[in-house]
């Protein structure tokens, strides 16, 4: 799935934090591993990522340093662009007093324009850790069949042993507002029509995947879906939520850039842009 993975690493106290996962995640998908820093080299800090390195056993796999100085997204979309990097790792920061985590707007250019899949960590682990509970946006959009299936694929991969894919229900509010017109009972069967047609939305396209042993279950919301997946994900302290890059908006779907912008402030877990 990943065959080149880049890390953009800082010298922050999680630097080799996130090497740790990097390297885990290179030895899952047998991947190379591209190490990006922009800054300016000094013997100090090639000293310090010299012992990182060495002491996370980076030499005894496929290993490739790039050192540049200049624009931060400039040159971290350009080394994925010359590198091939198939899936970036970026780390996100905690919000001082807060116990939320965002990203900055240097990583919030670079998830809308890299080439490649972002994968942001918010407490990279030097010890063993792992992506168990996956919830995966299942919205509907002209994207969603084919970040469910890269979804899937990368919960295999790391073997997650729960995967819930939660779907919104578009306008529900002014089409119940229009059966609201009707009977009680007509309410009520409107409701249940538009929670079961977004479960055969999702279940169409599960139906043409290789699932594996995956364990998957379908959650409908009518509420706003940004808001929707942050509490989903805390309500099952998930470790991973997956969504994906809609290029081709429709009226309705005009709205997702704002949702995305309410995760990447507020991230509720790790988080997987796919492209």
């Amino acid at each position: 799935m990943y065959k080149k993975i880049g890390l953009a690493i800082a010298f922050s106290p999680r630097i080799e934090a996130l090497i740790a996962e990097a390297k885990r995640l290179v030895q899952i998908f047998d991947a190379e591993l591209v190490l990006i820093h922009v800054g300016v080299k000094n013997p100090d800090l090639e000293s310090k990522l010299e012992e990182i390195v060495t002491r996370q056993g980076l030499k005894q796999i496929p290993t490739k340093l790039i050192w540049k100085t200049g624009k931060p997204v400039k040159i971290l979309l350009q080394a994925c662009l010359e590198e091939s990097v198939d899936l970036l790792i970026l780390g996100a920061l905690k919000k001082e007093g807060l116990l939320t985590y965002y990203l900055g707007s240097v990583a919030r250019k670079i998830i809308r324009k890299a080439p490649c899949s972002v994968l942001t960590l918010i407490k990279p682990k030097i010890e063993m850790s792992a992506f168990s509970r996956v919830v995966i946006n299942g919205t509907q959009l002209e994207v969603t069949p084919s970040v469910i299936a890269s979804g899937l694929n990368f919960c295999k991969i790391v073997e997650a042993e729960q995967v819930h894919i939660l779907n919104e229900i578009k306008l529900y509010g002014l089409q119940m507002a229009t059966a609201g017109e009707g009977s009680e009972e007509d309410v009520s069967n409107t409701r249940r029509k538009l929670i079961q047609d977004e479960i055969e939305y999702v279940q169409q396209i599960l139906n043409t995947l290789d699932k594996g042993n995956l364990r998957i279950n379908i959650k409908v919301t009518a509420g706003k879906w940004s808001i929707e997946l942050a509490k989903y994900c805390e309500i099952i302290d998930a470790d991973l939520l997956i969504m994906g890059d809609n290029k081709d908006y429709s009226f309705i779907d005009r709205i997702f850039p704002h949702e995305l912008e309410n995760i990447l402030e507020n991230l509720p877990t790790n988080f997987l842009y796919i492209k």
